[in-house]
């Protein structure tokens, strides 16, 4: 028996070399990471159709999320769902009437870990964002909070303190490797949202503030870094060249970041901007990136990295199959807006659209526009593009209809202005913009020159009010919303407005009083109160 010690102990030893080796090459195989993005939600609960097709809406999205996520961890691979912003806020009446509560809960039941903060979430103020992040009650209104996942802002400080309001960026661990991701916001929120809801934030340079959170978390040993950027870019689906505002930014940003998820222009595209791999889902829910990455465990830095756009479609599996527990809460927000957004106001005798004339005026643009001058008794009205969200179908028109188009629930001021005023405000259309931003108009009829300079392209003499040429000296009294009245879309002069008040009651209320008076039915075309000269 002695003699049989060695060749035992021997084998012994070379059974448990074989036990442990797969687990020494498991430890030392590359990390399988799968990212899956979403953007630009914007509380779109139900569904919509594409090319005929039913695509999108929180449950059957929430199914496809579901669907990756189980695979992937059939394969062993871990998953994060991660936003590009814009995920609630100007939302539909399924949502926005209940304080969009109910997108912020699906996006809990989607799996969602973190977001960039999008300019749609600051639509109410950074107060009442703050109030749906971390928990809170409005004045003598309704309670909400703490939202099932965190926004992140490395760019976003209190003016005063200079202090941060969102964490810059978070640390995830997974398959024994930590993941940074930052947050950043789009630096000019101010000038599209009202201003007065962040006037205490500042909004700092994105590519600084994602550099700065790079060499902290480098400095933890962290190399494997995603950014979550709320940035205007467009490109295609299926890949290729990326451009506009957010490429120079992502240039600017640290080689040491490996993906960045985007939101803003609502656009779908994948593609590389300086070795870095960047995506955007379009929005409204209709569609994800799935992005893979490969990690070495070691040294913690990205091998390998590719990402494809998935189209959320209803009609085919898994969206066949929606998730059921956002199917029931989407439901049960339906019944609990029904008796206000199904009742009948109006009927359409033919579609009215934001489609716009050479010059840039629209029916719907004309129709909301005359509403809100009747609101406010003035002599003019002016509406700002942004604010009109949906076209009118022919038809009954329902006040979810109207809502959808103007879902801001902005108030309505009523201030004067002077003659010299209201030309320097029409030439603010193209100062100053980032795209010309073309004003509807009620009870003011002019031309513009696109061939003239930017400062001279529309002339006093062009211009009419009640059908009398316009008085420089003379003073107007003029209904705007609040977010343009307070300099929002970069519109300035509005600040100069004086004996402003507030007109009882929103926009979007307005819109339905007024449609309400008119016969039935009742149709609107473009009068050519904004012309080519």
């Amino acid at each position: 028996m002695p003699r049989l010690a060695a060749p035992v102990a021997v084998l012994a030893l070379a059974l448990l070399a074989l036990s442990v080796l797969p687990a020494e090459a498991a430890k030392n195989r590359p990390l399988h990471l799968q990212l899956l993005g979403i953007n630009d939600l914007r509380g779109e609960l139900d569904p919509s159709t594409l090319d005929g097709r039913p695509v999108g809406g929180a449950a059957v999205l929430g199914t496809y999320l579901a669907q990756a996520v189980h695979d992937a961890d059939a394969e062993g691979t871990p998953s994060l769902v991660l936003g590009g912003g814009d995920l609630f806020g100007s939302s539909p009446p399924v949502s926005n009437l209940l304080d969009d509560a109910p997108t912020i809960e699906a996006l809990g039941l989607m799996g969602l870990r973190y977001s960039a903060l999008g300019n749609h979430e600051l639509n109410d103020g950074v107060r009442d964002f703050l109030r749906t992040q971390y928990g809170g009650c409005v004045s003598g209104g309704a309670c909400a909070g703490p939202a099932p996942f965190q926004y992140l802002a490395a760019n976003v400080v209190d003016r005063t303190t200079r202090q941060p309001v969102l964490p810059a960026y978070a640390i995830e661990r997974v398959g024994r490797v930590e993941v940074g991701i930052i947050g950043v916001a789009f630096r000019d929120t101010p000038t599209i949202v009202t201003p007065a809801g962040v006037q205490s934030l500042e909004f700092l340079d994105e590519a600084e503030s994602v550099n700065r959170a790079v060499r902290e978390l480098r400095s933890h040993g962290i190399e494997t870094i995603v950014v979550l950027l709320h940035g205007s870019g467009s490109g295609a689906p299926e890949g290729g060249p990326i451009t506009g505002p957010l490429v120079p930014i992502v240039e600017a940003m640290d080689d040491a970041v490996d993906v960045v998820i985007t939101g803003h222009s609502e656009a779908g595209f994948v593609g590389t901007v300086d070795g870095k791999l960047v995506t955007q889902a379009y929005s409204d829910g209709t569609a994800y990136a799935d992005i893979d990455l490969t990690i070495d465990r070691k040294s913690g830095d990205v091998i390998s990295k590719q990402a494809h756009l998935v189209r959320t479609w209803g009609d085919v599996a898994p969206g066949t199959t929606p998730h059921p527990q956002i199917a029931q809460l989407v439901q049960r927000s339906r019944n609990s807006v029904a008796p206000l957004v199904d009742r009948v106001v109006g009927v359409a005798a033919a579609p009215i659209t934001r489609d716009q004339t050479p010059a840039s005026e629209s029916a719907l643009g004309d129709l909301v526009a005359d509403a809100q001058r009747a609101k406010g008794g003035t002599q003019l009205a002016f509406l700002n593009p942004g604010s009109l969200r949906a076209d009118l179908d022919v038809g009954e028109v329902t006040w979810g209809e109207l809502f959808a188009i103007q879902p801001f629930r902005n108030d309505l001021i009523r201030m004067r202005l002077t003659g010299a005023q209201l030309e320097r405000l029409l030439e603010q259309q193209w100062e100053g913009q980032p795209q010309p931003r073309i004003l509807q108009v009620s009870g003011l009829r002019y031309r513009w020159s696109p061939d003239a300079p930017v400062g001279d392209r529309v002339r006093p003499e062009d211009i009419e009010v009640g059908g009398a040429p316009l008085d420089l000296a003379a003073t107007y009294t003029v209904t705007v919303n609040n977010f343009i009245a307070t300099g929002g879309d970069s519109f300035t002069v509005l600040l100069e407005g004086a004996s402003r008040e507030v007109v009882g009651g929103t926009d979007d209320e307005a819109f339905v009083g007024y449609v309400e008076a008119l016969p039935r039915p009742f149709t609107v075309s473009t009068d050519g109160r904004i012309a080519l000269r």
